[in-house]
């Protein structure tokens, strides 16, 4: 299962991690995981070529079931991608910053 809990996510940003937020970009403006790259669910497989191959990619959305979705996607070309259980609201309430607009 491509999936890590909230706390391993946590380890892992803190360490620059590479984080791709899946959600629509209305979602991802009203606020998002400092860092995180807007890649719309829809708009992910069209922009593999501009992913990272040589480490995992974190992949985040509102609750956790489009970034599964997208983590199980990007693992079916080789790319090292695991879900964030709970996602950007699981973060919110662990009390981890969110940025908004539309800039990572």
């Amino acid at each position: 299962m491509r999936k890590v809990d909230l706390a391993t996510f946590a380890a892992a940003h803190a360490d620059g991690a590479t984080v791709i937020d899946v959600r629509e970009r209305v979602e991802y403006v009203g606020g998002h995981v400092p860092g995180a790259r807007c890649i719309p669910l829809g708009d992910l497989h069209a922009s593999i070529r501009d992913l990272p191959r040589g480490g995992t990619v974190y992949v985040i959305c509102a609750s956790g079931n489009r970034s599964q979705v997208g983590a199980d996607l990007l693992g079916r070309v080789g790319i090292d991608a695991r879900s964030v259980a709970g996602g950007t609201a699981a973060w919110a309430r662990a009390g981890h910053p969110l940025t908004d607009g539309s800039r990572a």
